[in-house]
């Protein structure tokens, strides 16, 4: 770990650089060719950036994470890490130990958190959060004000509607240290309607739908329709429907 990552509390030191307005590097920054940056981005130590990323105006990378003191996303912190292709649009906050595959693209003001992952060619619409642990596959679509809970798993190809919360904590925080927190996990291809909320743990199958609005509490079977509240399955995904038609 780096050691400017690792001690106490005081902010690390930040020096101006000439490629961009306002732009402040911490120690250790890697920049690789061809980066783009936006007015007054901040970029903290122990950040590497691929090839071709662009960096939008006011964002913020490989902060270190403030945790309240009990929390339950206390761990390993390394330097933030941005692959070939990346796009951090504007106001987007991405934080120390995350992992941005390429092509990816962070949506404006999202706010990504430590020991998460987004895999290749993904996007993270606009206002989102991907909370600590987690794990975004490739090709996911998350759509705007999306909050994706910590211990949260998301296979490839999956879409998440616009305003869909996910929770990870049946007790709502009256339990004991030892209790382990457990986000939904969601199966390749999945769809997940706008303004649905996942209960802790549960399962949403590949290729199965998620009708919008619905309250899932329950796991939902591979290709089932569910909708409703509680949701509850109405029919299954016909092969016309299926993601290798629509390719």
């Amino acid at each position: 770990m780096d050691a400017s990552l690792a001690s106490g509390d005081r902010a690390p030191a930040l020096s101006p650089d000439v490629r961009a307005p306002g732009l402040l590097l911490g120690a250790g920054v890697r920049i690789a060719d061809d980066v783009s940056f936006g007015a007054y981005v901040v970029v903290h130590a122990g950040t590497a950036i691929g090839a071709r990323c662009v960096i939008e105006d006011h964002a913020v990378l490989g902060k270190r994470p403030r945790l309240a003191r009990g929390s339950s996303a206390h761990g390993a912190v390394s330097g933030l890490e941005l692959g070939n292709g990346v796009t951090v649009c504007a106001g987007a906050v991405v934080l120390a130990g995350a992992r941005v595959g390429p092509d990816a693209i962070i949506g404006d003001q999202s706010f990504v958190r430590e020991r998460s992952s987004i895999g290749t060619g993904s996007v993270i619409g606009r206002g989102s959060v991907v909370d600590n642990d987690v794990d975004v596959g490739a090709h996911v679509r998350v759509q705007t004000g999306v909050y994706l809970t910590a211990f949260t798993l998301v296979e490839d190809d999956v879409f998440i509607g616009p305003g869909v919360t996910t929770t990870n904590d049946n007790t709502m925080a009256r339990h004991g240290r030892d209790v382990r927190l457990r986000g939904p996990t969601l199966r390749r291809a999945c769809r997940v309607g706008g303004g649905v909320v996942l209960a802790p743990g549960v399962e949403v199958g590949e290729e199965a739908f998620v009708a919008a609005g619905a309250v899932v509490a329950d796991d939902v079977p591979a290709r089932a329709v569910v909708m409703g509240v509680p949701a509850r399955r109405v029919r299954d995904v016909g092969d016309k429907d299926l993601l290798e038609r629509w390719r």
